[in-house]
């Protein structure tokens, strides 16, 4: 049986490509998901992050100067608002975001992958 995993991938990201590194080195058969390019739903969205166990204001790049542009960090900011944003901006989205059976991580560092191998 092969094992699979989908990451939600930025080739311009070290961390992203240290990620798949590893992946591809435990011998997982990876769909890479350029994620700028093809921006996943609203809805896998809210799926990856219920999976991680993580909210939609975790899983913003927090240092994106889109956050600050729109005003994402005040406190009124709403997990639907956060989401809305990030079908809008893919940019916003932290990467690398990784699922296997076994789970969905966040992986930054890139060796929280692990976790889910």
């Amino acid at each position: 049986m092969t094992n699979t995993a989908t990451i939600y991938h930025n080739p311009a990201c070290g961390t992203s490509r240290k990620t798949l590194e590893i992946l591809r080195e435990a011998g997982y058969d990876v769909d890479v998901r350029e994620y700028l390019k093809a921006p996943p739903s609203r809805g896998e969205l809210e799926r990856l992050y219920g999976r991680a166990g993580i909210t939609p204001r975790e899983g913003l790049r927090a240092k994106e100067s889109l956050v600050a542009e729109l005003d994402l960090q005040r406190g009124d900011v709403t997990d639907d608002d956060v989401l809305d944003a990030m079908v809008a901006h893919p940019i916003l989205i932290n990467r690398p975001l990784v699922e296997t059976e076994k789970g969905v991580r966040l992986c930054r560092p890139q060796d929280v992958v692990r976790e889910i191998l």
